[in-house]
């Protein structure tokens, strides 16, 4: 009797087991079909308010993180959509996000560090064949940049052959390969210039101070009476203060001083003299949350978020830590995050932060 209420408890385990194995097989089948009816090929941008939309597609820095790609930022005005900087991972980021690749119009570059054009060549890919180009995408930067995307041609030189052979000049048409350089040149005792204008949106190249490395740039992007102000990396500098008057939002470098001269000190005392030398050289050339948080004060911006944070705090408990007096200079103060989306309706005054992740 025992044996036997032992081989239906078996049967009935095994039926049980079976039953939510098949269970789980069909709520996969059904998850992986609602994610393919819901995002592929889908415009995420269609139910999107007229004005203009950010993207922090690379809220980091140099220094390795899990969490954050290096510095990027997109913005979508209206029916056109520009990538302003492209560090490591970020392009990965920035499609995760839902940006839409057909209607990017142009990249736009604060400087030629490393650290924001090393995505460049996996965007101009990813534009070319995401975006189905049949021109190579404008890429505005300083003088160098052309220097910058014939590097990344010949770099994907290859990669292109193969991937024209393989899905045909219809698919990937060779004309839309790489970049086409658009070099700034601000002349002499010119602090800003409109360097972009079409159909609504303006986009204004603002010279910042990130000496010795020049010229570096900020921009400024206005769209049916909204605004939005990037600093690139600079030191505070007025003339970005000036070119950022009154708009909505403000995007920021930051680099907190004291967490920085820590790292530094504690690379000299384990012998690493010369990563404790770089500590104390970057931070003459960046700005402190509390000197971001003066310019948005002093440009009487709507809202401010620090990005290209240096170091990017680790955790929440740690942000306090990181924004030091900052706050209480301006209080409409944020960290980015990789994945913040910030909208601006036309017509309103409203600054709306969401998170595509």
């Amino acid at each position: 009797m025992k044996r036997k209420i032992a081989i239906i408890a078996g049967l009935l385990a095994l039926t049980i087991g079976l039953a939510l194995f098949l269970g789980r097989g069909m709520l996969a089948e059904r998850a992986f079909q609602r994610a393919l009816d819901t995002t592929v090929g889908v415009d995420q941008t269609a139910a999107y308010a007229d004005g203009l939309h950010l993207y922090v597609c690379g809220s980091g820095s140099p220094m390795p993180d899990a969490n954050r790609a290096g510095p990027c930022l997109a913005v979508l005005a209206g029916n056109q959509a520009f990538v302003f900087d492209s560090g490591s991972g970020s392009i990965r980021k920035l499609q995760r996000m839902g940006f839409p690749m057909p209607k990017l119009r142009a990249v736009f570059l604060t400087h030629l560090h490393s650290d924001h054009i090393d995505g460049l060549g996996e965007l101009l890919l990813q534009a070319w064949v995401a975006g189905g180009r049949s021109a190579p995408l404008p890429v505005y930067g300083p003088a160098g940049t052309d220097q910058v995307i014939a590097g990344f041609r010949t770099a994907y030189e290859i990669d292109e052959g193969y991937r024209v052979a393989h899905h045909g000049p219809k698919v990937v048409q060779p004309s839309g390969f790489g970049g086409a350089a658009q070099i700034i040149a601000l002349p002499d005792g010119t602090d800003s210039q409109v360097v972009y204008d079409a159909d609504g949106v303006k986009i204004t190249v603002i010279r910042v101070n990130h000496a010795p490395i020049a010229p570096a740039f900020g921009y400024r992007i206005d769209y049916k009476g909204r605004s939005i102000a990037l600093s690139g990396d600079t030191v505070y500098s007025p003339s970005f203060v000036i070119a950022s008057k009154g708009a909505d939002l403000m995007l920021h470098e930051a680099l907190n001083k004291e967490m920085i001269a820590a790292l530094g000190k504690k690379l000299g005392e384990r012998g690493q003299a010369n990563n404790a030398q770089i500590m104390s050289d970057i931070q003459n050339y960046h700005a402190s949350p509390e000197d971001a948080a003066r310019s948005a004060k002093e440009a009487g911006v709507r809202e401010l978020v620090l990005y290209h944070l240096v170091p990017a705090p680790p955790a929440k408990l740690i942000e306090p830590l990181f924004l030091g007096g900052a706050p209480k200079i301006f209080p409409s103060v944020r960290l980015a995050n990789d994945g913040m989306l910030v909208h601006l309706p036309s017509g309103s005054k409203a600054v709306e932060f969401t998170s595509a992740f």
